[in-house]
């Protein structure tokens, strides 16, 4: 059974940092691309960060460039998201994702096959 497993969600004040890990089990995705999506409540679920298979390219939305870093290790089947200078806005539900297709990395929620159950994070003014 293929699982994605997010952690390090936590309640943080505004300006402050955070890492999300997101572990993975059942199967590698060692070639497949990977990403973080959020949702906040009544919202659609948006586009954080991507991350290509070989970790050579990644892409932001724009609200977190500069901000956020994602990572993966291949070697460990995790990935990770290190949010810097947080503000309110990114007080959130944070999900993990992984593609299903090899060598391809997607950016929008319905090209991500699996899906972990979410962190949250909560920012405190």
């Amino acid at each position: 059974q293929v699982q994605l497993v997010e952690s390090g969600g936590r309640l943080v004040q505004a300006g402050c940092s955070l890492r999300l890990s997101c572990a993975a089990s059942g199967r590698t995705f060692r070639n497949s691309g990977m990403g973080w999506f959020r949702q906040a409540p009544g919202k659609e679920r948006e586009f954080v960060a991507a991350i290509s298979w070989h970790s050579l390219t990644t892409y932001y939305a724009d609200s977190v460039k500069g901000r956020f870093t994602i990572s993966r290790d291949n070697a460990k089947n995790a990935m990770w998201l290190q949010m810097n200078t947080l503000n309110p806005e990114d007080r959130v539900v944070y999900y993990c994702a992984a593609d299903l297709r090899t060598y391809y990395t997607g950016t929008h929620s319905y090209e991500f096959h699996y899906w972990g159950q979410g962190t949250q994070v909560t920012v405190s003014s």
